[in-house]
């Protein structure tokens, strides 16, 4: 790969990681595509840059779990619905005075909320220790 094509691929995928970053806090920018599309152009570009974003303590895992289809953590769906409307509906009483744009707010926000809601939610699996556990307290109950 040509190190202009390389360079390139690392600026805009620090770019995508800035902006899915910020989707994390803004609700009407989305935070998954962009940091897909850094995972593909570090991917692609910078094996560091790939291992530093799929290990990151904030974006791995969540990487990981969307691409292996395994879903979003409901404490991470709930929280997301909970600042989306947070975020919109101040952002449309507060701050809109035309009616059909406090509407069309609204309106995205249902349809983010509907498409969270329809994602699979994650539910890690039980350590092993913890279904030892778990085998252990069941056994005493009988």
């Amino acid at each position: 790969m040509k190190e202009t094509t390389r360079i390139l691929l690392i600026a805009l995928g620090t770019l995508f990681v800035a902006l899915g970053i910020l989707g994390m806090f803004l609700p009407v920018l989305p935070t998954t595509p962009f940091l897909l599309l850094a995972a593909i152009c570090y991917g692609r570009s910078s094996r560091r840059f790939y291992h530093w974003l799929m290990t990151n303590r904030w974006c791995g895992a969540y990487i990981r779990n969307y691409r292996e289809g395994r879903g979003i953590p409901l404490v991470e769906k709930v929280l997301t619905i909970l600042l989306l409307w947070l975020t919109i509906g101040a952002t449309a009483w507060l701050a809109v005075s035309l009616w059909w744009l406090r509407l069309l707010l609204l309106g995205i926000a249902v349809g983010v909320t509907i498409h969270l809601v329809k994602i699979k939610t994650y539910r890690p699996e039980p350590q092993h220790s913890q279904r030892i556990r778990e085998c252990s307290s069941s056994e005493e109950m009988v």
